[in-house]
């Protein structure tokens, strides 16, 4: 599977256009069971608003929902949903709610602030890429369980788990070169007494990339 951007964080926005006051969440979601808890979440929160309106993408099934709640057709969720769908931006859910100002605002006016709206909260959260990365069981002894770490974080790897026992196994995960950057490194470490080994392969979000 090719890699692909996802939001890499939640993030809220807010702004107020003639009036009418417009909060923006995004998060990841990996379902769409869990894309309607956020946006219920959202709902029962904001239950005073006159409009929370809302989208989701996701990568599995090329899955899309999006939804005006109540403003006029085509000016809410299409745009939010062409937002994500511009930068390429999957597994995303996206509600905007609209305090209504008592200024009508038109249908080229709503389209605008509702696209703001899904713009501002990604750019607040950002995005990662989704990649293939490989899994290591990497064995480690106390002295130099630090060194062994920052090792690790220097060859982009990830520590995800850790045994404690007589010794110590970390579970760490490298994005593509990383494990080949750093067994050399574990080797020179250890003096040669130390070698990891392969636990699998995993879809991980890489670092925050800032949305364009």
């Amino acid at each position: 599977m090719e890699s692909y951007l996802v939001p890499f964080q939640e993030a809220e926005s807010e702004f107020t256009e003639k009036r009418s006051r417009f909060i923006s969440h995004v998060w990841r979601v990996e379902s769409e069971a869990e894309a309607r808890a956020r946006i219920e979440e959202v709902r029962k929160k904001h239950y005073d608003a006159r409009h929370n309106c809302w989208c989701y993408l996701l990568r599995e099934g090329g899955t899309v929902r999006y939804s005006d709640d109540g403003e006029p057709q085509g000016t809410a969720g299409q745009p939010m949903l062409n937002v994500f769908q511009r930068q390429e931006v999957w597994n995303a859910c996206c509600v905007v709610t609209r305090y209504f100002g008592g200024v009508l605002l038109g249908a080229g006016g709503l389209t605008r602030a509702y696209a703001r709206g899904a713009r501002d909260a990604l750019e607040a959260a950002g995005a990662a890429r989704m990649q293939l990365w490989t899994v290591w069981d990497v064995p480690c002894t106390y002295p130099l369980l630090e060194r062994v770490k920052l090792e690790a974080a220097g060859c982009g790897g990830v520590v995800r788990d850790a045994d404690y026992g007589a010794d110590i196994t970390l579970r760490a995960a490298f994005p593509a070169g990383g494990a080949e950057i750093f067994a050399p490194r574990l080797t020179e470490l250890s003096a040669g007494r130390l070698c990891m080994a392969p636990a699998g392969e995993e879809y991980l979000p890489g670092p925050r990339e800032e949305v364009k």
